[in-house]
């Protein structure tokens, strides 16, 4: 049978056409397949926290009828920058869920992904709330999913418990406290994944940022390996340097992948006063020195306002760091 050229320009038309299709409604059904892909972008996650008004506001946004614009305004700068996802902080507890919806409908409507990085009062004791221990909380994050399915997106990143050392007072010099929180942890881990499975959705949920000292203590190579091999450190030091190089080193004693889950200046009792210029260009230095580590996947800039690390001004106005965030974010370097 002869063929034209026709009939092949034919055939191939609609098979670009179908492939298209097809990603389209891969990626439509998918998100999260797609956005761990490093093609166009330094980083798999590329976020910016609001801690400052997502959590320490949490109570008052349950009766302040501005709420939602003030949110809105927020995920508008943050989505304007390029990043791919918010962490937003708001407590899980079910006094604070209308709270945590507003942010998160609104990180949806400016097209973001979302990192949850909210706890239970009562594993810090937050807003008065009595304590809660190991196992308590472990039942009640199991419940709390299950119960929240509507909350989550393919691609969402779910942290049960930042920093979650704080809440017991860890002592990481002590190898069987050590060894106790490394089985809660793994414990958690495998509880957030059951129960991700449960409701059908690709949530990452092995983000357990810790302090640096405690990662050195905690997250040895078997410990990275049964938290699905990423490390995650909220770490806040004086030069850039030193911050890419603490990077580099836990990344090789865990063997695993880092993901910066706070970083940031001028923190006053590290970094002194800094100008915004400065802060400008300890972020230029530290993001370029950040970027030549392939260990690295994640970064997540505390915070977007309100605090001494602020990307933006009180009254909303962007501070000169904003631009050099959004020239990584945007990959326009």
């Amino acid at each position: 049978m002869k063929i034209h050229k026709g009939d092949i320009f034919l055939f191939l038309t609609f098979f670009f056409f179908g492939f298209s299709l097809l990603l389209y409604f891969f990626q439509t059904l998918f998100p999260g397949q797609v956005i761990n892909k490093k093609t166009s972008r330094h980083w798999q996650v590329e976020s910016i926290d609001t801690m400052k008004y997502s959590r320490d506001l949490a109570r008052q946004y349950l009766t302040d009828n501005g709420a939602q614009l003030e949110i809105n305004k927020q995920m508008s700068e943050i989505a304007r920058t390029g990043a791919n996802y918010v962490a937003i902080d708001t407590p899980y507890d079910s006094e604070f869920l209308p709270v945590l919806k507003m942010w998160v409908a609104s990180a949806r409507a400016h097209g973001l992904h979302v990192w949850f990085r909210g706890n239970f009062s009562g594993w810090e004791g937050w807003f008065g709330y009595p304590k809660i221990n190991e196992q308590t909380h472990i039942e009640k994050i199991k419940q709390f999913i299950l119960a929240n399915k509507n909350l989550f997106a393919n691609g969402d990143i779910f942290t049960s418990c930042p920093e979650c050392e704080n809440g017991i007072k860890l002592q990481y010099g002590n190898p069987v406290a050590v060894r106790s929180y490394r089985t809660f942890l793994i414990t958690e881990y495998k509880t957030t994944k059951d129960a991700f499975a449960a409701i059908g959705k690709q949530v990452t949920s092995n983000y357990f940022s810790m302090n640096a000292d405690v990662a050195r203590a905690v997250m040895n190579k078997s410990t990275t390996q049964a938290l699905g091999g990423v490390v995650v450190i909220d770490h806040y030091v004086q030069t850039p340097e030193e911050l890419a190089s603490d990077v580099a080193s836990i990344a090789k004693q865990s063997g695993g992948e880092i993901v910066l889950g706070e970083f940031g200046a001028p923190i006053p009792n590290i970094n002194g006063t800094m100008t915004q210029e400065q802060q400008k260009a300890w972020l230029q230095k530290s993001l370029q020195l950040l970027v030549g580590i392939k260990a690295l996947i994640g970064v997540n800039y505390w915070d977007d306002l309100g605090g001494s690390t602020a990307l933006w001004r009180n009254d909303g106005s962007p501070k000169p760091a904003v631009s050099v965030l959004t020239n990584y974010y945007q990959n326009k370097l």
